[in-house]
């Protein structure tokens, strides 16, 4: 085996030869792995250990052709080296150790502005914002616009949730910026953790919009399946997808069981077909675009798993929510 050795721990050599060239004998650890790297601006400076490792010579590696001036130099640099790959991940750990304090910071302060009956509206605050991303040209998204939106149609009543938002977000200001598409993104994930649903992780160090979003690219609540898919299709989302995050409709006032518990009541009414009912409210629940899903034989397939088995339903619908909130963010520079 013939290995390229740039940096050990540590070695033990036996000179051979006192030359500008020689053969010398490193002792490594049973176990210790040779990276390979290069020292030097330039190519005729690399250092370059050709290692010759027999069969049968146990943990003893043979280098040859190097000079002693170089081979100070490697020695001169390992202990360099192995401090900086220490110090690099210890500033990850710290890094991933400060996100997840910003976290907890900005669900402790949504928490207390947001009840299981405030839930579904702040979770349609999230569609919304993030249901103007177009893949094709990358614009839209998760970015904060929906504060510049309120006066659109589509978007009547959710002034109400953006407002509950804005308490949380002066206090958070107080100590440290937050831009308003992690809060949304974040509080979004609060509403469905405390009405029941699944823990969802959301990553932090999205930008703010300076500008509203191109008007018209939130689905009609009239679309039928086939254009509803298309329209998902068009931001990256499969019909799994689709699905899974229709399944937000299961808290609010769209009549699928209780207004404020995330369960898999949505696919289990949806199942069920109650507007087909001549019986007063039933006709009443749900929007056209629901009912068009389990027309769908497509739609129909993964309506039926979730109402199945609601832990495979909180698992898709974690997954397609963290794909949903980072759609278009524009990120900090970390």
């Amino acid at each position: 085996m013939t290995t390229t050795c740039e940096k050990t721990p540590y070695f033990n050599s036996s000179f051979t030869s006192l030359s500008s060239s020689f053969i010398t004998n490193f002792n490594f650890p049973a176990n210790f792995q040779l990276p390979t790297s290069n020292f030097g601006a330039k190519s005729a400076s690399t250092l370059k250990l050709t290692c010759s490792i027999p069969h049968n010579s146990g943990n003893h590696i043979k280098v040859e052709s190097c000079g002693r001036r170089r081979l100070l130099l490697l020695s001169a640099a390992v202990p360099f080296l192995i401090h900086m790959q220490e110090y690099s991940k210890d500033f990850y750990v710290k890094a991933e150790e400060l996100e997840t304090y910003k976290n907890q910071t900005i669900r402790d302060e949504v928490r207390k502005v947001l009840s299981k009956g405030k839930a579904a509206g702040v979770l349609r605050l999230v569609f919304h914002d993030a249901g103007t991303f177009e893949s094709n040209d990358n614009t839209g998204g998760m970015n904060g616009s929906i504060s510049y939106e309120l006066e659109r149609p589509e978007n009547n009543g959710l002034k109400k949730s953006l407002k509950i938002l804005e308490k949380a977000k002066n206090q958070l200001d107080v100590r440290e910026s937050v831009s308003w598409a992690d809060l949304i993104a974040v509080a979004g994930a609060e509403a469905v953790s405390i009405c029941g649903g699944p823990v969802i992780p959301v990553r932090l160090g999205r930008l703010d919009s300076l500008t509203p979003d191109p008007e018209g690219r939130l689905p009609e609540e009239s679309l039928d399946a086939p254009r509803l898919k298309q329209c998902f299709k068009r931001i990256g989302f499969s019909t799994q997808e689709l699905v899974a995050l229709s399944g937000a409709h299961t808290i609010g006032s769209k009549g699928f069981g209780s207004p404020t518990v995330f369960d898999n009541s949505y696919y289990k009414i949806l199942l069920e077909k109650p507007w087909e009912s001549a019986a007063g409210m039933t006709s009443m629940v749900g929007l056209p675009t629901d009912r068009a899903l389990v027309e769908d034989d497509e739609c129909l397939r993964w309506i039926t798993e979730y109402a199945n088995d609601q832990s495979v339903f909180f698992e898709d619908f974690k997954n397609a929510y963290i794909k949903l909130v980072n759609c278009g963010a524009r990120w900090k520079a970390s």
